[in-house]
């Protein structure tokens, strides 16, 4: 029996346009139940689809600092998450939770 060879499943590979980052992050808002740094490491995701080094240039960050933000093992302060989300393109909205 031949083995079957597998690689590492890496979503920043499947986010191509501003509409599937966009749905990306509005899907990890809704299952983040309030960890803050779920939705760090979904930013960094869409970072690296979208190339860490520019995003990092647009958000006034250094590379490194960005990554260590968007690791998933930290939650960055939220003027860090403004500023990354402007240099994503995105944008933040809020409504009503009728629960």
């Amino acid at each position: 029996m031949s083995k079957t060879a597998t690689t590492r499943y890496d979503v920043a590979e499947h986010l191509r346009t501003p509409e599937e980052m966009a749905a990306y992050l509005e899907a990890c808002l809704e299952e983040a139940d309030g960890d803050a740094a779920f939705i760090a490491k979904a930013l960094g995701d869409i970072a690296r689809a979208k190339g860490m080094a520019q995003v990092a240039r647009d958000a006034g960050l250094s590379r490194e600092s960005l990554y260590k933000a968007l690791s998933g093992d930290r939650s960055p302060g939220f003027d860090t998450i403004l500023k990354v989300i402007g240099a994503l393109g995105l944008k933040l909205h809020a409504e009503a939770n009728h629960t």
